[in-house]
């Protein structure tokens, strides 16, 4: 048997993070078994259409790298993919089944239907259809009246399916509404259509979050009604916040495009999602995985019966970790784009300007947990700063006038460094250090402070290297007349 699952996503908003792991479940259990991954859109929900949300589905696909075989734009032997255009094959199956005394039509109002929602909800019980249309005569309802289709659920015994990783799971029948099949305008209502598209497209496991465990008995039902065989249920931990609840817009970025945009990698958000709710085996320490290791590793008896946490600490470890296996000229070509969209660079970026940056990349290539974490770390060096205040520019354990010495000496060792490299620089700056009696550290705080306005920076000189003598040396120069004025009014008080 050739295993074949599939993404149907509904096109009326963008991918939440938590239903793309379930995603990767799907498009790793296809690749590790050899199988097909379709892409198939269930857009019948029209009032709620979006309408770029099928390229933003795609293109979140495409960026994390999971290739489907089958779908819209590719093709397939059991197209087309849409189920907007597969309309005719809801309405004849729905109608076989009205024929076969399976289903039935049922011309209520909206009105009467809430209203017998009202009476139920006022006697303490759950809503449900209370059947009216249920006993009518066939032909009572007209095919020319609005009017759905309900399936005609048994009233007695049970029905039970088998999940992969639960067991069987059995439900009253009495507890399963007779749902709507067809609806007035024509349209399936998802439960029809997922089953009509799954048997005949030749699905043969799904793979979905445990939050839709309760409406698999309507499925069950739909595919005896229909005399096939249900594919293999597989039902999937949720994704949590850390505060234990789904996750959710309140716990950050919620869409693959909001996770590319804060600068996270592919790679790295692909090997995170499996590792949400799956694990590769007991005692298993490895973390890091390639795409090709995933594939070969995952094992669909593995994925966790429990909710997962989605941790956003755990995420960013990861990134970091990708970014620190990227060469330093791939890293710049990431990066570029964050520079950009700050007001930083301009793109295309200027030659003279790209030496600036290759001797950033690997500066900031040990401090980054996101792409976009190099705009903070680095903006001092293309923009303008304020001059610390003067207690940024007074050395720990020094005096004023002390450190205004410190910060004349600097400007003038530095002028005289040839070559202006960060090695000659710090080597020079340091014996400036010593020759004053001070701890680099206490010489170097002063420097940071005046050159780059922050507590923490890339290394120092590297960065004074990247930033270019002219620009240093005025801003030191500002920050030693700021100093000395105060020196001034110190030495007249």
């Amino acid at each position: 048997m050739t295993v074949r699952v599939r993404f149907a996503p509904s096109p009326t908003g963008y991918p939440h993070i938590g239903n793309i792991r379930t995603v990767v479940f799907n498009w790793l259990f296809a690749r590790q078994q050899g199988g097909k991954f379709i892409l198939r859109i269930e857009d019948t929900d029209r009032s709620r259409y979006v309408d770029n949300a099928i390229q933003v589905i795609k293109e979140s696909l495409e960026w994390l790298g999971m290739d489907w075989d089958e779908g819209p734009d590719k093709g397939g032997d059991y197209g087309p993919y849409t189920q907007s255009e597969r309309l005719h094959l809801y309405r004849e199956k729905a109608e076989a089944l009205v024929s076969r005394g399976l289903a039935y039509r049922c011309n209520c109002t909206p009105e009467r239907l809430q209203q017998v929602r009202d009476t139920q909800r006022a006697q303490g019980k759950n809503p449900r259809y209370d059947g009216l249309c249920r006993h009518k005569a066939p032909g009572a309802v007209s095919v020319d009246e609005p009017h759905v289709i309900r399936l005609k659920v048994p009233r007695e015994g049970t029905t039970t399916f088998h999940d992969l990783l639960r067991g069987h799971i059995t439900i009253e029948n009495a507890l399963i509404d007779d749902q709507v099949l067809m609806k007035s305008d024509g349209f399936p209502t998802y439960h029809l259509a997922v089953v009509v598209d799954d048997h005949l497209m030749g699905i043969t496991h799904v793979l979905r979050g445990d939050d839709w465990i309760p409406s698999t008995p309507k499925r069950i039902l739909l595919y005896k009604a229909f005399g096939w065989d249900p594919p293999t249920y597989v039902h999937v931990p949720l994704v949590m916040g850390p505060d234990g609840k789904k996750l959710g817009k309140r716990h950050g970025a919620t869409s693959v495009d909001e996770f590319r945009r804060q600068g996270y990698l592919p790679e790295a958000l692909l090997n995170f999602l499996a590792l949400v709710g799956w694990s590769p085996g007991e005692g298993e320490q490895q973390e890091v995985f390639t795409r090709t290791e995933l594939i070969e590793r995952f094992d669909i008896h593995h994925i966790n019966k429990s909710s997962a946490v989605f941790s956003y600490d755990k995420l960013d470890w990861m990134n970091g970790q990708y970014i620190r296996q990227m060469s330093n000229t791939a890293l710049l070509e990431a990066l570029v784009p964050f520079w950009a969209g700050a007001g930083l660079i301009p793109a295309p970026v200027p030659i003279e300007m790209r030496r600036q940056l290759e001797i950033l990349v690997p500066l900031v290539k040990e401090r980054l947990k996101r792409l976009s974490d190099v705009v903070p770390l680095t903006d001092f060096v293309f923009q303008e700063i304020e001059t610390p205040p003067i207690e940024k520019l007074i050395g720990r354990k020094m005096t004023a006038e002390a450190s205004l010495a410190a910060l004349h000496e600097s400007n003038r060792v530095l002028r005289e460094t040839v070559p202006f490299d960060s090695e000659t620089m710090e080597r020079r700056m340091r014996e400036l250090a010593a020759s004053l009696g001070l701890k680099a550290g206490q010489l170097f705080g002063i420097i940071r402070n005046a050159v780059t306005g922050k507590k923490v920076s890339p290394p120092l000189f590297g960065s004074i290297q990247a930033l270019g003598l002219p620009e240093t040396l005025q801003r030191l120069e500002k920050a030693e007349g700021i100093l000395a004025a105060h020196v001034s009014a110190l030495d007249q008080s």
